[in-house]
C-alpha cells in the first residue's frame, strides 16, 4: 500500500517498510538542515529505510551535504539505511567535493533504492 504526505516542501510516499523523500529545486543549507530535522522526526517515529530522491533537484549547498551523512549513519546504527536516488552528474559531483560520496549508495532511479532495500534482507540460498 502507498502513502503520500507532504511536509514542509518535501513529498514523501510510502511503501512498505521504505519511505521515498522527494526533493526539488535548489536546495539551500537551510532546505538540507529542515531535511535531516525531518529524517531524525521519522527515525523517532521507527521509520528505518529512507530512499531521497534527488532527480528533482537542479542544485544544493555542499555545506549541508555533511549533517545529512550524519543522519544517514544514525539510521545505520538503528539498522536502517538512507540511499540516494536520481542525481545528476552535476549533484553527484557537489556530494564528492564535499566528501560524501562514498558515504551513501547512489542509484539512477528511486525504485532502483527502493528494490536494493528488498534485496538486502532477501535470503541467500
Amino acid at each position: 500500500m502507498n502513502q503520500t504526505a507532504e511536509s514542509q516542501g518535501i513529498r514523501a510516499v510510502s511503501s512498505g517498510r521504505v519511505e521515498t523523500l522527494m526533493l526539488e529545486g535548489e536546495l539551500l543549507e537551510k532546505d538540507l538542515t529542515e531535511l535531516c530535522e525531518e529524517l531524525v522526526r521519522r527515525m523517532q517515529r521507527g521509520l528505518r529505510n529512507v530512499v531521497i530522491d534527488f532527480s528533482e533537484v537542479s542544485h544544493l549547498d555542499y555545506r549541508g551535504v555533511k549533517p545529512l551523512m550524519a543522519r544517514a549513519e544514525a539510521f545505520r546504527k538503528t539498522g536502517g539505511d538512507v540511499k540516494l536516488a536520481g542525481l545528476s552528474p552535476y549533484l553527484s559531483a557537489i556530494f564528492r567535493a564535499a566528501g560524501a560520496y562514498n558515504a551513501f549508495e547512489f542509484y539512477p532511479h528511486m525504485n532502483d533504492a527502493r528494490a536494493a532495500f528488498a534485496l538486502a534482507r532477501a535470503p541467500f540460498v
